[in-house]
């Protein structure tokens, strides 16, 4: 049995101070799944989470059709879609003063009735996060004052801790070294296989993409130019026409690999270079014929 479409866009168009950052794009994403958008730097992948979450800024012109988790977005309350989408933004605004177990807790927050406070459960399921993410000995921490890589893990522990259906990062690692992108990614890939969770992430790392994403969307200016498998979706002759650059695509345990290549310089430059570096004679070793 084939698992059910949780996340669907019908003709998603939304337009911003006069600009189409989001250009007819369709798309279905079933539970459980790993869907990478890539795509260059104003390609529109930030722009297209905020739609899927319902969180796009007052002015904005939006047409067409979300539905998440059979909830149309648009037309359901805020606390409603923040029981089944939780995002995760490129830049977290954590309140001054809080800890990590609170900043935590704050994702429980559409479960707690209004004017509530928290019950045995939420409190139950902050520390089941603090625990399956290894925060526990920071749990106390101000959360400004951890690293980067720290900071990211309690962030993605507020977003989990709203038990969503459909998680969405926004370039999670993007300022983030190798091992702690990898960290952070593995906690979110093992969420996904233990609990279900549906993942739509927006990453920069066209290779990490690969790795994680079982399926990619790759979008140029607003639209979505390719959607398919990480093989099928990374080749150079697609990546040289959107990003401007030169790569070549290899495969490491049937997972496609982008490498930048350099670009040739002209062979005019390299004899001009190759004149110069020519060492010149010492002025009295002239060899006579």
């Amino acid at each position: 049995m084939s698992a059910p479409d949780v996340v669907t866009c019908r003709g998603l168009t939304v337009v911003r101070s006069g600009r189409t950052v989001v250009d007819a794009v369709d798309l279905t994403v079933t539970q459980g799944e790993w869907v990478s958008m890539i795509g260059p730097n104003g390609a529109g992948k930030t722009t297209l989470l905020h739609a899927l979450a319902g969180l796009l800024p007052a002015g904005t012109s939006v047409e067409g059709e979300v539905t998440v988790a059979g909830r149309r977005i648009g037309r359901s309350k805020r606390r409603e879609i923040a029981r089944m989408i939780a995002i995760m933004p490129q830049r977290p605004v954590v309140p001054d003063g809080v800890t990590v177990r609170e900043l935590i807790a704050l994702g429980r927050t559409p479960h707690v009735p209004r004017f509530g406070v928290e019950g045995p459960r939420d409190r139950k399921v902050v520390a089941d996060v603090v625990d399956r993410l290894g925060l526990g000995p920071l749990a106390d921490r101000v959360a400004s004052t951890l690293s980067g890589g720290e900071l990211q893990r309690a962030v993605l522990g507020r977003a989990l801790a709203q038990q969503p259906k459909v998680l969405l990062l926004d370039e999670p690692t993007s300022a983030l070294d190798i091992g702690r992108q990898q960290q952070v990614l593995d906690l979110v890939e093992h969420m996904r296989r233990d609990d279900g969770i549906t993942v739509v992430a927006a990453m920069h790392d066209l290779s990490l993409a690969a790795v994680y994403g079982e399926r990619m969307i790759l979008l140029s200016d607003g639209r979505a130019l390719a959607d398919g498998s990480p093989t099928e979706v990374l080749n150079p002759e697609l990546i040289g026409e959107v990003y401007g650059a030169r790569v070549d695509v290899v495969l490491h345990d049937g997972v496609p690999v982008v490498l930048p290549l350099r670009t040739e310089r002209p062979a005019s430059d390299r004899a001009e270079d190759a004149e110069e570096a020519e060492p010149a004679t010492p002025p009295g070793t002239e060899v006579s014929s």
